[in-house]
């Protein structure tokens, strides 16, 4: 199997990005993840990455704590120490980077621009569909 870098996925999956202001309501961004199919967000101000959240913020930081989404700011309870990762990066490296991390979301910089976000979900997809291309090669070399 090929070791896939992340610009192949970014390539595969697109690069669309779906982001909120630190000043929206958590509910507003809820809405976006929902309408999206997404469970995170990237927080971008003046054209700049500055913080995630994830349904996963949502919950510990606004439900748990009993806040109304209406009221707390996405700043309020962002995560703004970011881990990201490049173009380059290694599927299998982004993978232990999230797990050593407990993430699910990485943002992807290239030169220092925002140029997409890869799920767990993308990378397990990637690392599945190399291993299935793998076996049907095999299985063709061995049936002749």
């Amino acid at each position: 199997m090929a070791v896939e870098s992340i610009g192949s996925v970014l390539k595969k999956k697109g690069h669309e990005i779906c982001s909120v202001a630190p000043g929206a309501t958590v509910y507003e961004a809820v809405a976006l993840m929902a309408a999206k199919g997404v469970a995170a967000v990237l927080v971008i101000s003046e054209g700049a990455l500055v913080g995630i959240i994830s349904a996963r913020d949502y919950g510990r930081k606004v439900i748990l704590k009993d806040k109304s989404s209406r009221d707390v700011r996405v700043q309020d309870i962002m995560t703004s120490s970011l881990i990201t990762v490049t173009p380059q990066t290694t599927v299998l490296d982004a993978m232990a980077t999230m797990s050593r991390h407990h993430i699910r979301h990485l943002p992807v910089l290239e030169d220092g621009r925002l140029a997409g976000v890869i799920s767990m979900g993308d990378l397990v997809s990637e690392v599945i569909s190399g291993q299935a291309f793998t076996i049907d090669q095999l299985h063709k070399y061995i049936s002749g």
